[in-house]
């Protein structure tokens, strides 16, 4: 079981663009051409590797240099201008990303990968700092052995004009590389697809390399 915390606090206004960070909103404004990248560097999920969806396939947009824009949220600040991502979409509401860091060192990735654990640890907390109208909750659902290793989290947000949405993410290394995905939809932790996000992020830490 997940451990849950649940904090209240109040602070400034968020963006809308932060919070679909988590709501399944469909990427419609990226290329649908995937591109391939370099043997030599890091591979990201394909869209059969993302957990199922019900009623619809998986897309994926082209593995793309840079930040992403708008950045996800609890992770977003930290990531570097090294970071590439890739964004994946459904015909319906869920939504998925994965970002990947290239470190100068296995020591530096080993830090960058605390410090985004150390950011989604805080994540809801964050939030509720951010703005007042929004309630988040968050569980923490383990580590997995995958190189490395992958740390899995979920935060649920409930807004006061009646938005709920459930978003996972996983922080993984391996050797100087780091990589997040995030997934994210409408719902409560009932709807959240751990096991089938475990396994994803499984195979996004087994594929970099």
């Amino acid at each position: 079981m997940g451990e849950t915390m649940q904090i209240r606090t109040r602070g400034i206004s968020t963006t809308v663009a932060a919070l679909a960070a988590v709501a399944g909103i469909a990427v419609a404004a990226v290329p649908a051409a995937a591109a391939t990248p370099a043997s030599d560097t890091p591979r990201f999920l394909e869209p059969a590797d993302l957990p199922p969806h019900p009623s619809s396939p998986w897309y994926a947009g082209a593995v793309t240099a840079g930040q992403p824009d708008p950045l996800p949220m609890c992770v977003g600040d930290a990531l570097p201008s090294t970071t590439s991502h890739r964004e994946y979409w459904t015909e319906y509401d869920t939504n998925a990303q994965q970002l990947t860091v290239e470190g100068r060192s296995e020591q530096w990735a080993k830090d960058f990968a605390a410090l985004l654990r150390k950011d989604l640890a805080g994540c809801a907390k964050k939030l509720m700092q951010q703005d007042p109208d929004i309630t988040a909750t968050q569980k923490y659902y383990g580590r997995l052995n995958v190189e490395e290793g992958a740390d899995v989290y979920g935060i649920h947000t409930a807004s006061t004009w009646g938005s709920s949405d459930i978003g996972l993410f996983s922080v993984g290394r391996d050797g100087a590389t780091v990589t997040v995905v995030r997934w994210g939809q409408m719902g409560t932790f009932q709807h959240a697809q751990v096991a089938d996000f475990k396994a994803t992020t499984v195979t996004a830490v087994n594929k970099l390399y």
